[in-house]
């Protein structure tokens, strides 16, 4: 069981930026694609970025490309979302989620999420 535990979020204004990150103890955290997904009021789960095993390949949400970065630290077992130029839009609680593969569509493994407010 992979577990993952997401920090970061917080309230911030329009235009401002958030970095979140997701960690975990898992050893084997380089053998998993990784991806984040948020969920904003009353809207279905979407995905927003994910990233491969070793870092080299990347993919992104049309909402978020050229605003958001997805990173990893596999030295520290964790990924991370820089957000930049929020906007209320974005208002979502984030989600990381775990795959051994980068094309899943269906991750494994979830965290329990962390709030992102952005006010107008």
């Amino acid at each position: 069981q992979v577990q993952l535990v997401e920090s970061g979020g917080g309230l911030v204004q329009a235009g401002a930026s958030l970095r979140l990150s997701c960690t975990t103890s898992e050893r084997s955290f380089s053998n998993y694609a990784m991806g984040w997904f948020r969920q904003g009021p009353g809207k279905e789960r979407e995905f927003v970025a994910k990233i491969n095993r070793n870092g080299a390949v990347t993919l992104y949400a049309d909402s978020v490309k050229g605003r958001f970065t997805i990173s990893r630290d596999s030295a520290k077992n964790t990924i991370y979302l820089q957000m930049n130029n929020l906007t209320p839009e974005d208002t979502a609680v984030y989600y990381c989620a775990a795959d051994v593969s980068f094309s899943s569509t269906s991750y494994d493994y979830w965290g329990q999420g962390t709030q992102v407010t952005v006010s107008s």
